[in-house]
């Protein structure tokens, strides 16, 4: 039968509709600690690293010990009822829980690579001063917010509960709290723009990881390899981008409308580039935290087409923020630039320990070193993962 392009386009939707993602059964049956984005035998490839006083590593370091989140004076701000608003109006307590969690990681990244107890005792503190009073999370960016600070507050946490000998009397509390405050908020997902759902799933798989909690990480995953595949764009998707069902994304007009108007699709173009590619860097580095993070647990995700998504994300948006020519097809000929610090894991994994040729993120990455923060769930990456084979 001829192929008409009607009829391949809705071969297309109806691939993209009722794709189940593959792999969604994926929580090992015994989980490695620390095992969240960064695993023992990284953090121990990146202390020896900064002992020696080699770089990029030592730098990093240096970096992130001058930062306001390794302040050992700081004071956490917890609240009962963090109140997130549309560009964070209003903002009662989102700031300060998001930079509260970043602050626990960082220390406890400090804690493991000076052995200095201070920072173990400072990341506890903040940890523990949420878990005392956190009870909700409010208005219309409660999601994203949580998904967001239910990043970082795993990775802090796996460190210190499973590296630190000192004790933490209050760790059952902790998990408590992700449990009942942060899981329930992320755990079904999103169908806002897709940097919400991977963002709050990767929020899902860390306090997963950290509950031990099987079923959960195999449903988050399961969202995730949906999501992934509607996010990143291969011309092995056909001639229009898969979609998440739940979203009924059911014509051409719905999904190019989805897609910021883009209406021409091309390898590497994610749902948002057309958008800005601030936003873009969000879900990219959300994927590239669950590859690193599924890895770590047993399923190297890196040689799926979760690992081609990602690499031809990094690839394409790199080209464009390092200056390439924006083309008149391309989301009109004018993109909104400012990737941020998110190419170092997906770098990592796919150039340093697959040996993938990424010129453009790799000439983007060396550029921006030493990758600190965004402020919001992405932290200290060249520290952690910059040549980490581990």
């Amino acid at each position: 039968m001829r192929r008409t392009p009607l009829l391949a386009a809705v071969t297309a939707l109806l691939a993209g509709v009722l794709a189940l993602p593959a792999g969604a059964e994926a929580a090992p049956a015994t989980f490695a600690h620390p095992g969240v984005t960064v695993s023992k035998s990284q953090l121990d490839f990146t202390r020896s690293r900064v002992n020696a006083g080699a770089q990029p590593w030592k730098g990093a370091f240096d970096q992130m010990l001058a930062s306001k989140y390794a302040d050992l004076n700081r004071t956490p701000k917890p609240r009962a009822v963090v109140e997130c608003g549309s560009y964070s109006n209003p903002n009662n307590g989102c700031t300060d829980e998001r930079e509260d969690a970043i602050a626990a990681y960082t220390d406890a990244l400090a804690w493991y690579i000076t052995r200095d107890e201070r920072y173990a005792r400072k990341a506890i503190q903040l940890m523990d001063a949420w878990s005392a009073v956190v009870r909700d999370h409010t208005n219309s960016n409660a999601p994203l917010q949580t998904g967001w600070a239910g990043s970082s507050w795993p990775k802090a946490a796996e460190i210190i509960k499973y590296t630190y000998t000192g004790g933490w009397p209050n760790s059952g509390r902790f998990a408590t709290m992700l449990r009942d405050v942060y899981l329930p908020e992320i755990i079904n997902g999103s169908n806002s723009n897709g940097n919400w759902e991977l963002s709050m799933m990767e929020a899902a798989v860390g306090i997963s990881v950290f509950l031990e909690d099987k079923a959960s990480y195999d449903k988050a995953m399961g969202k995730f390899r949906t999501r992934t595949a509607a996010y990143v764009y291969l011309a092995s998707d056909g001639d229009l981008p898969k979609t998440v069902p739940s979203q009924n994304l059911n014509t051409r007009e719905k999904i190019v409308n989805y897609w910021q108007g883009q209406g021409t699709f091309v390898t590497g173009l994610t749902q948002e580039t057309c958008r800005d590619f601030t936003h873009t860097g969000y879900g990219i580095s959300a994927i590239s935290h669950i590859a690193e993070t599924s890895r770590i647990q047993g399923q190297d995700l890196y040689g799926t087409d979760v690992g081609e998504r990602l690499r031809q994300a990094l690839g394409f948006q790199s080209k464009y923020e390092l200056g390439t020519a924006v083309p008149s097809w391309l989301c009109g000929g004018s993109l909104h630039l400012g990737l941020g610090p998110v190419t170092e894991v997906g770098f990592n994994a796919l150039h340093h320990r697959l040996g993938v040729a990424m010129t453009n993120t790799q000439t983007l990455t060396e550029r921006g070193r030493p990758a600190g923060s965004n402020n919001l769930f992405v932290a200290w990456e060249t520290l952690t993962h910059a040549q980490n084979s581990a």
